[in-house]
């Protein structure tokens, strides 16, 4: 046999060796994987859903789009929490258009009732030193307990009871708007979401 054959051939053989060992690997690496990204998300929707669900959230999950969640309207999932078959919250993605350097992602968690349980900033571009103030002296604690009836929504500049800092009301402003939007959502559409049969693939 010709030697470019022989080494053709070589390379062929090594070829399959390689990929039937990562595909090994991968079989062997998926589960764990998935696994590990499941308790990843149910320890974030922890944090923010009421407290006292007796479900699995992360699994319990229906997917809807709005532009009031984000200017594409694109579908996000709402988790659902269940305690004894009752509803008993929700977490969803909300995204606030309007921070100083673009996009916010906030998490943010609603019990039955539409109050807010829990906030939790997931991505965002904001400034060092000015829109991070937003994690600073427990800025988004002041969230918990709200709802539509018991707050002026807005920041105080504009008339509303939210804070904002000293230089930088852009980003207060776009997160105290954007959970308001999501709250109205909620509110207009709470039948959908916790009625909606859960997707396929949570399941």
């Amino acid at each position: 046999m010709p030697h470019f054959l022989k080494m053709g051939v070589t390379l062929m053989i090594v070829g399959l060796i390689a990929t039937a060992i990562l595909a090994g690997v991968e079989d062997v690496t998926r589960a764990p994987i998935a696994h590990t990204q499941r308790q990843e998300l149910l320890n974030a929707l922890t944090q923010v859903l009421p407290k006292g669900f007796d479900n699995a959230p992360e699994k319990d999950f229906v997917q809807l789009g709005d532009k009031r969640i984000n200017r594409k309207a694109k579908p996000v999932p709402f988790y659902r929490s269940r305690k004894g078959g009752a509803n008993h919250g929700v977490a969803f993605m909300i995204t606030a258009p309007d921070g100083y350097s673009g996009n916010i992602d906030i998490l943010m968690g609603v019990d039955a009732t539409g109050t807010v349980t829990g906030i939790n900033i997931v991505s965002h571009a904001e400034t060092p030193g000015l829109g991070d103030k937003i994690f600073k002296n427990n800025w988004l604690g002041a969230f918990i307990g709200k709802n539509l009836k018991n707050v002026r929504w807005g920041v105080k500049k504009d008339g509303g009871e939210f804070d904002q800092f000293a230089g930088a009301t852009i980003t207060p402003r776009a997160i105290v708007n954007a959970i308001k939007r999501g709250l109205d959502y909620y509110a207009e559409n709470q039948d959908t979401i916790f009625k909606t049969p859960a997707e396929e693939s949570a399941k």
